[in-house]
């Protein structure tokens, strides 16, 4: 009776440890992006003044070293307009396994 009891606990906890593993990585799937950023999450994420546009303090990456060509009315900040004409950065390829 005791093997049978023990046996039981184990498979219990394997099917919960299997239902947690799913569910946390099936969060993890929700919260990875699909595609490049919205101009809208881009000024959500880097507006830290939340004046509605982006200067060159608040830009990161290829926003920030792509800056002058973006800033086309060379105001020294990326309005929503300007983000949403701004040139796609290229993306590296990823080596193939």
């Amino acid at each position: 009776m005791k093997k049978l009891t023990n046996k039981i606990i184990a498979v219990l906890g394997f099917i919960l440890l299997t239902s947690i593993s799913a569910i946390a990585q099936q969060n993890n799937d929700e919260e990875t992006p699909k595609g490049p950023p919205s101009v809208k999450q881009i000024i959500k994420d880097l507006d830290t003044n939340e004046d509605g546009k982006i200067s060159l303090k608040e830009a990161k990456g290829p926003l920030k070293k792509d800056f002058k060509k973006i800033d086309t009315n060379e105001d020294g900040f990326l309005s929503k307009k300007e983000l949403k004409n701004a040139p796609k950065p290229e993306r590296k390829e990823r080596p193939r396994n």
